[in-house]
């Protein structure tokens, strides 16, 4: 039996789904489960994560995928896996789970403070050799299971990640890949490997933490126990993936060096790959393994974009979602045909939401808008809107000066994925702001994609990642930059910067209510 399709098994924050693909990287079939991650009511910020409900769930994906698609399935010739970063799950001795968090979890505060406490250049010393500070890393949490739950620590035999868990569970292989494995902050980035003197220096166990697996190998088979849970074919090839923002990368072709995505989601991730696995001096952006072997990638953060529009949609757009209900049109789309008509700049006004990233001390300002007139017909709904899309602009701008000042270099162009995308009024203010052309790629949610593409490689199907992102990634537009509006936003960006930064001070002064701020800050 020929063997002619590709399986993806995303663990997402929200949601658990199965991704069918052809070898051309069609999307043929898709089965979806929202999940939730409970928080204790002992632990305040606690998101605890339920591995035998969850992999329930995504048994059934698989299961409602090969229904749906009607295919046997001995044609599908590998399985690669994706998830969520950060979030982290211990084993015991038998390879039993017996602890999980997802990667919203914020229960580890104390432990932060702790860490700080201790020695205050600790978590500058070791960004410098992992690339992740305390703010998203797990060293915290191991801490907090150190201290609030003894027994667990002491049991504890493997550290893992939810795409290794994944393969565990279609396997009975357990290892760990480094583009995930890199976010726990106990990884040599140059090694792409475990460093266990990390944890060592934190307190910690360094017998925890198992093999390495590099990204786009063959981790197992699917084994028999898997194949009657799912439906599966025993023994077919599961290849390592990687984690969601790298893969996204493979999924939209950001698979080289110097080149650079942005996903816009509830959050926006700009994404730029390297060669050297070098940090920043002072500490302000992220730096992570690629899912490609041999590159890196420097990662810089919005805070909530996504978030800010839908707060908008659903605080001040109620005749927008009258006249969806009506057109069946986008709310959102109604939004930008109006947005359209407000010049660049918004007649002055900013707005403030998420800072530039500052990995090493992140806190966000109280969101606010600011420099509008008493003038209805300039200033209404549709300006305030057209600012957020402005504002999410400029912050990614930031960092893309940020990696710039890092690295010395800068991208020819963007690639723009995710919801955000969809908007081409935001795509085309996006390359205004930063004076690049963007382009946005047909498959817009590109994870599970890169997935399909690291499963193909691995067995040989395509001759490289490069190879196959090359041949499967289809483009649906280039936006290039209005010469006059970038004009535009060069003189507006430093003023932005200085209302952001007295925004800021007035959180630190405790007169407003940080949008966020990083655990110890």
């Amino acid at each position: 039996m020929s063997q002619k399709y590709l399986l993806a098994v995303d663990a997402g924050t929200g949601s658990v789904r199965a991704v069918l693909f052809d070898l051309k990287g069609n999307q043929l079939s898709c089965a979806q489960h929202e999940w939730e991650h409970r928080e204790d009511p002992r632990y305040p910020g606690s998101m605890d994560f339920d591995w035998g409900y969850n992999w329930a769930l995504a048994r059934d994906c698989i299961k409602e995928v090969l229904a749906q698609s009607k295919i046997e399935p001995a044609e599908i010739a590998a399985i690669s896996t994706t998830c969520m970063r950060e979030g982290i799950i211990l084993y015991d001795a038998e390879g039993k789970e017996i602890w999980a968090c997802a990667n919203v979890d914020a229960r580890s505060t104390e432990e932060v403070e702790e860490l700080i406490r201790k020695d205050p250049q600790l978590e500058r010393e070791l960004y410098a050799e992992s690339g992740q500070s305390f703010a998203l890393d797990a060293l915290p949490r191991l801490l907090w299971i150190k201290n609030k739950m003894p027994e667990i620590y002491q049991k504890a035999a493997v550290l893992g990640m939810f795409n290794d868990w994944l393969i565990d569970k279609l396997t009975g292989v357990l290892a760990i890949e480094p583009s995930n494995g890199s976010t726990t902050g106990i990884f040599d980035l140059k090694k792409r490997s475990w460093d266990p003197s990390i944890a060592e220096r934190c307190g910690l166990r360094t017998d925890i933490f198992p093999p390495v697996q590099e990204c786009g190998s063959v981790a197992g088979k699917v084994s028999e126990k898997a194949a009657a849970e799912t439906g599966l074919s025993a023994g077919t090839p599961v290849v390592v993936g990687g984690g969601d923002a790298q893969l996204g990368c493979v999924g939209v072709g950001v698979v080289g060096p110097n080149q650079a995505a942005i996903f816009g989601g509830s959050f926006w991730q700009y994404e730029f790959n390297t060669t050297e696995p070098k940090t920043d001096p002072v500490c302000r952006v992220r730096v992570n393994c690629h899912a490609v072997p041999g590159l890196w990638q420097y990662e810089a953060l919005a805070f909530k974009p996504g978030l800010v529009m839908r707060w908008f949609r659903d605080g001040f757009c109620q005749l927008e979602k009258q006249r969806t209900a009506e057109t069946g049109k986008d709310p959102y789309y109604l939004m930008d045909q109006e947005a359209k008509k407000i010049p660049a700049g918004c007649y002055g006004m900013l707005c403030a939401f998420s800072d530039v990233m500052n990995f090493i001390r992140w806190k966000h300002a109280a969101p606010t808008f600011t420099n509008f007139e008493l003038d209805p017909d300039k200033f209404n709904r549709y300006t305030f809107y057209k600012a957020i899309l402005e504002n999410t602009a400029m912050v990614t701008k930031g960092h893309l000066d940020l990696v710039r000042e890092s690295t010395g270099n800068m991208p020819r162009e963007v690639v723009f994925a995710g919801g955000a995308s969809k908007s081409p009024v935001w795509c085309q203010i996006l390359a205004d702001v930063l004076g690049l052309p963007v382009r946005v790629p047909v498959v817009k949610e590109a994870t599970a994609l890169g997935a399909a593409i690291l499963a193909g490689f691995g067995v040989g199907i395509y001759g490289s990642i490069q190879e196959a992102a090359g041949e499967l990634v289809q483009w649906d537009k280039i936006y290039r930059p209005d010469p006059k509006n970038h004009e535009i936003y060069e003189r507006i960006y430093p003023d932005w910067r200085k209302v952001y930064a007295a925004q800021l001070e007035l959180s630190n002064q405790n007169l407003t209510r940080s949008m966020w701020s990083a655990p110890g800050l």
